[in-house]
């Protein structure tokens, strides 16, 4: 691990260090955390082992919209936990059908098929977009094609990757899976020329989270929209972590009036409790999967849909998109002052931002050590860009003082250099 600018005795922590020392002697080297070993968490706030408290300003990638162990969420793990976990889909439970009905309802669609990760729904999506394609469109057999967007991020499986334009996550594990084209993001002229006679499908994030929260021009989802519908293409939204109340709206493509044919969802479905995700569609659509051509032994197990039925109903009423709608524009206001100052560009929809740390300062990295030191968690993504997302409960004043933090950091660092 790199020597990361914080407190010395964070360092110093015999505790700390052991916990990192084994967690990096014993796992594969597939992330490299910041040097906090978390022991506890409630809200927007986590414990270290050695008690010190941080806010969480990343939320498990919005797998926790709804913060650390949120009382209905846990109530419903818990009461769940009491009676069955899990019968596998060879048997019907009495928690499938009513988390599936709740949660088509609530993307106004008529089906669902529930999965577990994140990418586990969007292989699920392809398959389901390719079976269509040959059924329902008429593309001959194994010729479908699937248009997708450059910076896209829909997961590490091996098809994924396969479209992928990160060399990080692509590089060294080819062969790649064909029937993709990938197009810039935002670029209409260019979507509408990747589309032929065998696209089944359009797979896009209507705000790509892991490439820095960029936000699409205003108008494209529409046009997306209308070019799937002259052309025959299935839309398919990958709502992930967009999804579920983080933008201030119940989906992001809210924001542009627009339905797509399917949402792909997951992350803060599981209320950062379990893994759950799931595809949601209209019946001609997720009508092409028959028994047998597509499953999961634990999607849609009974104490996955429990926990999912209960964020469900964490939405209806729609008081947490308000207050992500009313926070976000709070965070904002907060952080255009930076830009300038320090900062390049910040780009936000709802409670989620992209800011851009200037690199003649420090790295994304650097700043979130930093703003480690100070009681702020977050994470860095494409080198100068941090993203902020914290839990949709947390409290007015935490977010203030977490952008005080913010502003602390890059004032220093900005006197450090002169």
């Amino acid at each position: 691990m790199s020597t990361p600018l914080i407190p010395a005795e964070v360092l110093a922590s015999p505790m700390t260090v052991a916990h990192i020392e084994l967690a990096e002697a014993v796992t594969a080297h597939n992330y490299r955390p910041l040097p906090v070993v978390i022991a506890t968490a409630e809200g927007a706030w986590v414990t270290d082992v050695d008690g010190r408290r941080y806010l969480d300003c990343l939320a498990g990638y919005s797998a926790l919209n709804f913060g650390h162990r949120h009382p209905r969420l846990v109530a419903a793990a818990g009461d769940q936990l009491a009676r069955v976990t899990l019968t596998s889909r060879a048997f019907y439970n009495d928690q499938l059908g009513p988390f599936a009905r709740d949660l088509a309802a609530l993307a106004g669609m008529d089906l669902v098929l529930p999965m577990n990760t994140g990418s586990e729904a969007v292989e699920t999506a392809i398959k389901v977009a390719r079976k269509w394609g040959y059924e329902v469109k008429g593309i001959p057999a194994d010729q479908a094609n699937i248009v997708v967007a450059a910076d896209n991020f829909h997961g590490r499986t091996s098809t994924i990757i396969s479209f992928s334009t990160e060399p990080v996550a692509r590089a060294g594990f080819g062969p790649y899976m064909p029937g993709f084209r990938v197009v810039p993001f935002g670029d209409v002229a260019a979507l509408a020329a990747a589309v032929d006679v065998h696209t089944a499908a359009i797979l896009l994030e209507p705000i790509q989270g892991e490439a820095g929260v960029h936000i699409p021009p205003a108008g494209f989802l529409g046009q997306v929209r209308r070019l799937c519908t002259e052309q025959q293409v299935l839309f398919l939204a990958d709502e992930i972590q967009s999804g579920l109340g983080r933008t201030g709206t119940t989906f992001a493509c809210e924001h542009e009036a627009v339905v797509p044919d399917m949402y792909i969802l997951g992350k803060a479905l599981g209320g950062g409790i379990v893994p759950v995700s799931a595809v949601v569609a209209r019946a001609d659509v997720l009508g092409v999967i028959r028994p047998g051509s597509h499953g999961s032994t634990f999607g849609g197990n009974p104490l996955a849909a429990a926990v999912g039925r209960a964020v469900v109903e964490l939405l209806g009423s729609g008081e947490l998109q308000e207050r992500a709608r009313r926070l976000g524009q709070r965070l904002r206001e907060r952080l255009e002052p930076l830009v300038g100052n320090g900062v390049l560009a910040i780009r936000s929809r709802g409670l989620w931002a992209g800011v851009d740390v200037d690199p003649a300062l420090m790295s994304g990295r650097q700043l979130c050590e930093r703003l480690m030191g100070k009681g702020v968690l977050t994470k860095d993504t494409h080198g100068s860009t941090v993203r902020l997302a914290p839990p949709i409960i947390i409290e007015e004043t935490d977010l203030d003082w977490m952008t005080d933090q913010f502003a602390a950091v890059l004032a220093e660092v900005r006197l450090s250099v002169c």
